[in-house]
Parts: structure tokens; C-alpha cells; sequence
């Protein structure tokens, strides 16, 4: 578990599965990230079960859930992922729309990269993102990545851009 000022940033677990899906399907997630089929809390909890939690167990990190430390709600997502086709780990993050444009991407960001230094060895990030998705490069701009090239991932033939640190 990671906290910041305002955040308790702690691994995402079956427990937030409904939360999950009602993320995920979101008009941004849908536009932006994809959608992955997840449609019901009995869907999402599958795919913590089978996705996030080995990772978890596997690296020590994976997806986290994003809380407000003083009403306890749910915002959203940041996390280190391991991404077939990408070299080091990505950092990705995604929060429901009324908690967007608050700061707590970055917020959380900040922390899960310096977790990922601290904790787990991890000097060197990337991320992915839409080139449609000025928000989110911005928001890798402002952590310091910088963009470094137009790939398409194993699963995907749309080209993403590419950030690093």
C-alpha cells in the first residue's frame, strides 16, 4: 500500500470488481484503452483473478486502486503493468470521470514511480497511450516521460505512442 497526501493507493483485488467494471466502462476507457468485454462484477472479478492478481504475485507490483483517503471512494487506477510486446513495465492510469482533472493521476503517478524506484528496482518505465489522448500526454509528459516512438503492440495493430523515462 502507498499513500500520498491525499490518496491511499493499495493493489486492486476481487473486493473492487464491481468498481473495475463500472471503470472500465467508461466513455474514455472504451475510447482510449479498449473495450475488454467486462461488462459485470462477476466479469471483472474473473479478470482480476486471472490478470492482476498473478502479476501481483509474479513482480510485486500490477494494477492498484486508487482511494481518497478521507471518504474511502474508489477514483481509479494506477499501476505498473507487464504488456506483451513491451520491453519494461508501463505505467497506466484511468479514473472515473467525475474524479478527473483533480490532480490525482498525477498524484498517484508520482508515487507508484517512486514506489517502482524504491521497492521494486525499477529505474526505467514506458507507458502507451493514443495519439488522440492529449490528456494522458500530458499528464506522461508532466512525469517526465518523454514520447520515443510509434508502436503496435502484439495483441493490437493500432500504432500507440510510446513514452519512457
Amino acid at each position: 500500500m502507498i499513500e500520498t497526501e491525499r490518496l491511499i493507493i493499495r493493489p486492486t483485488t476481487v473486493d473492487d470488481a464491481a468498481f473495475i467494471a463500472e471503470l472500465m466502462n467508461t466513455e474514455k476507457w472504451l475510447q482510449f484503452i479498449g473495450d475488454r468485454n467486462i461488462k459485470t462484477s462477476e466479469e471483472a472479478s474473473a479478470f482480476i483473478e486471472a490478470r492482476i492478481v498473478p502479476q501481483l504475485e509474479r513482480l510485486g507490483f500490477s494494477c492498484n486502486t486508487v482511494i481518497d483517503k478521507v471518504t474511502g471512494e474508489k477514483l481509479g487506477t494506477c499501476g505498473l503493468y507487464e504488456r506483451p510486446g513491451l520491453e519494461i513495465a508501463d505505467i497506466g492510469f484511468a479514473f472515473l470521470p467525475q474524479h478527473e482533472g483533480k490532480g490525482y493521476g498525477y498524484e498517484s503517478a508520482i508515487a507508484v514511480l517512486k514506489d517502482a524506484k524504491t521497492n521494486h528496482k525499477l529505474d526505467k518505465v514506458c507507458a502507451i497511450t493514443m495519439e488522440a489522448n492529449v490528456p494522458s500526454r500530458r499528464l506522461l509528459e508532466k512525469l517526465g516521460l518523454k514520447f520515443d516512438k510509434m508502436v503496435s503492440l502484439t495483441d493490437d495493430n493500432e500504432e500507440l505512442m510510446l513514452y519512457k523515462n
